[in-house]
């Protein structure tokens, strides 16, 4: 059940991310590509699954999920934002049409009981202090035998990480946005001699992410992956069991995962 101080932090992430994606609002290259949708669902779900599905975004920000599934041949897509990014969602999306319905709200808002083949929350609920509502939403929305995927930052494969981001986000999630993007620029320079230095050597932590993931960005993503991991109010990041129980607990079954590039969660559950 959300508490007080719940409630307070999801409030906060909301505005944080509706500041972050009033200003980085471009969807494009590796970012934006059929290619990274398939390393974020496969193998638990083939990218052809979504051919003729209804389905539904659940934290859409700039609408680049929402775009990837239409791209992917969705049959529809309804996305849902709460910030004030709802608008940049609605311009981005603008030229798919009626195959796109865009809905400003929580993710408890999602429109339709049992309306969609698939559902989708990709880096959305480990920003949410109490996901449990949204994801029990998720499966009254879904038709029996329909199926949800979620992708979520790991607890496992990130301790060294975490050792030195949770004390630079202590100081950095309170920062203006104009001293956080200076912030976020001169990180960068370090952060690419990490990369060339993964590239040459596959031993070094997170090397498989720097490579398969991060080293495939532009400047323009790769400093928004940056900003996104020093602006949010609250992440969690999850064990393998916490990530499979956030489903089984909303009632979906035949609950699966993959550790993707060994730092974070793939997870997904069927209606019944």
């Amino acid at each position: 059940m959300a508490t007080s101080r719940d409630s307070a932090l999801r409030e906060k992430s909301i505005s944080d991310f509706g500041e972050q994606w009033t200003e980085f609002t471009r969807n494009e290259g590796y970012y934006a590509s059929a290619e990274l949708l398939r390393d974020i669902v496969e193998p638990l779900l083939p990218v052809s699954a979504v051919r003729g599905a209804r389905v539904a975004d659940i934290g859409s920000g700039t609408g680049r999920i929402v775009r990837m599934l239409a791209d992917a041949g969705a049959a529809s897509v309804v996305g849902v934002e709460p910030s004030e990014a709802y608008g940049v969602l609605v311009k981005n999306v603008a030229d798919l049409g009626e195959r796109v319905t865009c809905v400003r709200g929580r993710g408890e808002a999602l429109p339709g009981d049992q309306a969609y083949d698939l559902a989708f929350s990709i880096g959305v609920l480990h920003h949410i202090p109490d996901p449990g509502p949204v994801v029990r939403r998720i499966h009254e929305a879904l038709r029996p035998g329909g199926r949800v995927l979620i992708w979520l930052y790991g607890l496992e494969g990130n301790g060294l990480y975490l050792a030195v981001a949770r004390p630079l986000r202590a100081v950095t999630r309170h920062l203006p946005h104009g001293l956080l993007n200076a912030t976020v620029q001169l990180l960068d320079l370090p952060l690419r001699a990490y990369i060339a230095a993964c590239r040459r050597l596959g031993s070094l932590p997170l090397a498989e992410y720097m490579r398969g993931h991060l080293g495939k960005l532009d400047t323009y993503a790769r400093r928004l992956t940056i900003y996104d991991q020093l602006n949010p109010a609250w992440a969690k990041y999850y064990s393998r069991s916490e990530a499979e129980a956030l489903l089984a607990d909303a009632g979906f079954v035949d609950v699966r995962s993959h550790h993707r590039h060994g730092y974070s969660w793939t997870v997904i559950g069927t209606r019944a």
